[in-house]
């Protein structure tokens, strides 16, 4: 019986851990003796089967969806089985109480991770390819532990599409203060993504001390507990941002000035995958326009007036 491991599975599972390879090679052993070993998932035709992470080193417990056929088998996904773990008692419970208490299933994650690595593997396969100086700056993946920490730092479960899309990457260092997502937004650090939080839910406390004395309804929400911020306005400028809300998994805006947040009725999922297909196929591209200045994309947004004559639109 072959086990096939496709590259796209391969290259994901490797940001994982060191050790997922090895681990992944033993059980395309097991596999090939056994194609039954796995149990039926949510997914139509996929059999899911766990890997105990504590027999290998650098490894985290997987769960692994594959499909049997007469005489193959394909792995189509490998999730850290972390990432379905019950959420930790958060200090503002009441913020979280419209977020799912059941864990979620192995399965439906899955397709989150693969619609998350699928999207960041689009954007940045194009930036090597077209702006290498952008691809330059992006800062290699985080690893669990660092994930682990700052979900104890704000207390909070951090939501999976977000939680591998820093397993791919722990920031954006932008170049002459551009980041690569829309508008010249960057992916912020772990740090930022901290301090911001910290400095917000402290703006919120703040309002707290007066919304007792409002009525109901001129009470002032700044932050919840739930928001997470994700994107800044640039590498070096917090002012204003992207949060995911992990209780409804939607993004909204953000600013320094506690302006009124914004929905922007865009998943993590969506929103990666429409800055992709923008830098794909500039010509059908709504929300902004990519273009090159030297080896770095540029946003046409937000370009600096200075550089406008230097800047080259993409055509496809």
């Amino acid at each position: 019986m072959d086990v096939e491991l496709p590259p796209f599975v391969r290259d994901t599972a490797t940001r994982f851990g060191t050790g997922v390879p090895y681990a992944l090679k033993v059980l395309a052993g097991q596999l090939a003796d056994d194609p039954d070993m796995g149990r039926p998932s949510n997914l139509p035709g996929i059999l899911t089967v766990t890997v105990d992470g504590d027999l290998f080193e650098d490894c985290p417990a997987l769960a692994v969806g594959y499909i049997r056929e007469s005489d193959r088998i394909e792995i189509r996904y490998v999730n850290p089985i972390s990432f379905t773990a019950p959420a930790e008692p958060v200090a503002d419970a009441q913020d979280l109480e419209q977020q799912d208490e059941e864990p979620a299933d192995p399965a439906t994650e899955a397709v989150t991770v693969r619609e998350i690595a699928d999207a960041w593997q689009r954007i940045t396969g194009w930036l090597q390819h077209n702006a290498p100086d952008s691809y330059a700056a992006l800062r290699v993946g985080a690893g669990p532990t660092a994930i682990a920490a700052l979900e104890g730092d704000l207390g909070i479960r951090i939501p999976v599409e977000l939680h591998v899309l820093w397993l791919l990457t722990a920031g954006d260092d932008g170049v002459d203060g551009a980041g690569c997502l829309p508008g010249n937004r960057a992916l912020m650090t772990l740090d930022a993504v901290a301090a911001t939080y910290r400095l917000k839910m402290d703006s919120q406390a703040h309002q707290d001390t007066f919304n007792t004395d409002r009525p109901e309804d001129e009470r002032i929400t700044v932050w919840k507990a739930t928001w997470v911020p994700v994107v800044a306005l640039g590498p070096a400028d917090g002012t204003s941002g992207l949060y995911l809300d992990a209780a409804s998994g939607y993004m909204g805006r953000w600013s320094r000035y506690n302006e009124a947040p914004g929905e922007e009725l865009d998943t993590l999922v969506t929103y990666l995958e429409e800055a992709a297909d923008m830098l794909e196929a500039p010509a059908l591209a709504t929300r902004d326009r990519p273009g090159l200045i030297g080896g770095a994309l540029v946003w046409l947004s937000s370009i600096d007036p200075a550089q406008e004559d230097r800047w080259q639109p993409c055509t496809g």
